[in-house]
């Protein structure tokens, strides 16, 4: 079923145009005599039409008008906006100026709008009237004026399909042309047209003025009346509430509601500080004084510390007289004595001041008291002038604005009533239109060659034919509509010396930055195709040798090893090349070796320094590369290194030489088919694809190699592809690719 699929478009495509070619050559001279009689044909009817003259005037618009005073808010157009010229520029092409120049100047009567009806018209006229099946205008139930508005219309309409009016680019000019038989009527038009256009703009802001004056006289009236009321209610509330300085008041309030706090903040830390103390004097006991004097608050009171120093010294004084007197020594009994006595100070002034510390606790207790009550009136208090003062703000408020508004509509009703009477012109002539000399239509010349070009037209078809007799393979729409497959990018030409080959590494050279985008692009087309296949083996093949389908194995696998770990696989058994362009040696095991089980495969890998890429070449050639390639052992070989590498790279041979291509196909993920532009013949290519799909390929899509840029510039055969592989950055896209999957 598939290779019928693939015939198709071959039984389509077989369309004998070369006989349109010979039948276009063989009455080529006919063609030839045919144009030149129209060409003189229509040189004969150009030179009897009537020639048409064109005038043309020029206006400046005035960006800003010179006025009296500056209110252009009263007009409501913003004349250094764009929007203001263009809606000049419509107004200029209005109806209602084209019926004002055609009443000034009577044009009805003129003999270019009072033609009698052409031949043509004639013609219809009659015929119209002879079949009386055709449709006709009823203007039997129109009355005079309605007739003479609809002769009006018909007139405007002729008039402005005559007038154009075109604005000089980034300038205040537009130029007002007019054509006419007459010289004279078309500098007469033109002129008129600027000038009703002057005379109508003055005449409307005149009008605006006056409106604008009446409208701001009536609503001054209800303004002041509303600034009169807003200012009377703010006196009252002023005369009502004794307010002098509403702000110095809040300020006082505030200032006392602040020293107020923090007194009683610190007022309560005393408090709090003297009950601790009491608290422990109480755990204590009053009367333990050996344990009250141990508390920090009392030991560290300086009348405390006076008399345990008296304390301290006296007991001194009493141990150095024990050791010199006996305890009945008038010494020792006055020194024991004393001691008693500084003693009992000591129990006294502590009594003492644990008996002051109770006071200062009820002293304490009484100012907080007192503190926070007075805080709750100062809030009361501070509730009140912030109240007063919302509302004297909120009348003032309104006084503020009714003035404002009240002054803003005084003003400008001063400015509208000063410069009523004055307005300057909206535009006005630079030059003004003159009877030209020369028509401007109908260009003879033009007629004459228009038409033998048109005539000559034919000759088109010869391009087509040679193009249609080139059955090669040229773009994409080759590739998508003839071959009915994907198309995953293309290679550009690279201009080398003749005979020899592309060199290996031109990828990572500088001036190969068009090349390499190419390269990338296909990569990313590949990748993006077979995302969700998981295709780690890649074949590529062609239809016969020279394709270049080695070159684009060997790239694909460079741009595929920048970000994957890349196997390479010369399996051209037939003609390899991959060994001679790396620069491998010939006697270097590989392909052949691992699946003839002569070699291990670690010893068939060669690594290449300049893009780290891993090789497995040929090896050594077989006398029976079929067998080898149909064997067991290969599909093995492919299975074992699907786990050491992400991406496989296997050259094949072309499809129309052997068919070993067909054979690794089944164990390939993905079959690229590579075909050279422009050389190998559409019937090759479908040939190939056919043998592929037949033995159930994977084909994931065709490359197009060896692009000429330069004819695809010229004819666009590429367009879409060669426009985005020359664009001048680097587009990693198989990063994004790589995320996303």
């Amino acid at each position: 079923m598939e290779p019928v699929t693939t015939e198709q478009p071959q039984t389509e495509e077989v369309i004998d145009l070369r006989q349109y070619f010979n039948i276009v050559n063989k009455y080529k001279w006919r063609i030839l005599g045919l144009a030149l009689f129209a060409a003189i044909f229509s040189a004969i009817i150009a030179f009897k039409m009537t020639p048409i003259y064109s005038s043309t005037a020029t206006l400046i618009i005035e960006a800003e008008q010179a006025k009296a005073v500056n209110f252009q808010e009263v007009y409501g157009l913003d004349s250094s906006r764009q929007e203001y010229y263009l809606t000049q520029f419509e107004i200029l092409k209005s109806k209602s100026i084209a019926q004002k120049v055609i009443e000034r100047l009577n044009l009805a009567e003129h003999p270019e709008f009072n033609k009698p009806p052409s031949a043509i018209a004639a013609f219809k006229a009659s015929l119209k009237s002879a079949l009386p099946f055709l449709p006709k205008k009823d203007t039997s139930g129109l009355t005079p004026q309605e007739q003479a508005e609809q002769e009006m219309q018909l007139l405007v309409k002729a008039f402005t399909e005559q007038l154009s009016i075109s604005p000089v680019r980034k300038t205040q000019l537009v130029n007002i042309s007019f054509e006419a038989e007459d010289p004279k009527l078309a500098a007469l038009v033109a002129n008129t047209v600027g000038e009703v256009y002057i005379e109508q703009n003055l005449t409307a802001k005149m009008g605006i003025t006056q409106k604008a004056a009446g409208w701001l006289n009536e609503r001054l009236s209800g303004l002041r009346e509303r600034l009169d009321i807003s200012e009377a209610k703010l006196q009252a509330y002023r005369e009502q509430e004794n307010l002098i300085d509403v702000a110095g008041v809040v300020g006082l309030t505030t200032q006392e509601l602040e020293q107020t706090s923090e007194q009683l903040v610190k007022t309560r830390n005393d408090k709090n500080k003297l009950e601790s103390i009491m608290r422990v004097i109480n755990e204590y006991g009053r009367n333990n004084l050996e344990r009250l004097e141990t508390i920090p608050e009392i030991t560290s009171h300086k009348v405390i510390q006076d008399v345990k120093k008296e304390v301290v010294t006296s007991e001194r004084k009493v141990s150095e007289l024990a050791e010199v007197y006996g305890p009945k020594h008038p010494k020792m009994i006055a020194a024991t004595s004393e001691l008693r006595t500084v003693k009992a100070n000591l129990s006294q002034q502590v009594r003492a001041l644990v008996t002051g510390i109770e006071k200062e606790v009820k002293t304490a207790q009484g100012n907080v008291a007192a503190l926070e009550k007075e805080l709750v009136r100062i809030r009361t208090e501070y509730q009140r002038v912030t109240a007063k003062e919302s509302e004297y703000r909120k009348l003032k408020r309104e006084v503020d604005t009714n003035r404002q508004i009240y002054d803003t509509f005084l003003s400008r009703s001063k400015e509208t009533e000063v410069t009523s009477d004055f307005n300057a012109a909206v535009a006005r002539f630079t030059d003004r239109a003159y009877a030209p000399i020369e028509p401007v239509k109908p260009k003879k010349g033009l007629i004459v060659a228009l038409v033998f070009i048109a005539t000559l037209g034919l000759g088109v078809v010869v391009a087509f034919v040679i193009e249609a007799l080139n059955d090669t393979v040229k773009s994409s729409a080759d590739i998508e509509n003839k071959l009915a497959q994907r198309m995953l990018g293309l290679l550009p030409k690279v201009e080398h010396k003749k005979g020899t080959n592309l060199n290996i590494h031109y990828f990572f050279e500088k001036e190969a930055r068009q090349f390499s985008e190419a390269v990338r692009t296909f990569r990313t087309s590949l990748v993006l195709s077979q995302m969700d296949k998981n295709s780690k083996v890649v074949a590529v093949t062609s239809s016969v040798p020279g394709e270049g389908k080695t070159t684009t194995s060997t790239n694909l696998a460079f741009s595929l090893g920048q970000m994957e770990k890349v196997l390479l696989i010369d399996a051209d058994m037939r003609k390899p090349s991959i060994c001679k362009r790396f620069g491998i040696p010939a006697y270097h095991p590989g392909l052949s070796n691992v699946i003839a089980g002569t070699e291990k495969v670690e010893d068939c890998m060669f690594t290449d320094d300049r893009s780290g890429l891993t090789i497995m070449p040929c090896g050594q050639l077989p006398t029976n590369p079929l067998e080898l390639l149909s064997s067991s052992r290969f599909e093995k070989l492919i299975d074992a290194l699907k786990g050491r590498f992400d991406r496989i790279i296997i050259d094949t041979a072309p499809t129309q030489a052997v068919s070993d291509a067909l054979v690794i196909s089944r164990q390939a993920d993905a079959m690229i088919y590579v075909v050279k532009a422009d050389s190998t013949r559409m019937g090759l290519v479908q040939n190939g694809v056919g043998r592929l799909l037949a033995a159930n390929a994977k084909l994931a899509g065709i490359l197009l190699n060896q692009v000429d840029t330069k004819k695809a510039g010229k004819n666009g055969a590429y367009q879409g592809y060669y426009d985005y592989y020359s664009y001048g950055s680097e587009h990693e896209t198989m990063v994004e690719v790589k995320k996303s999957a």
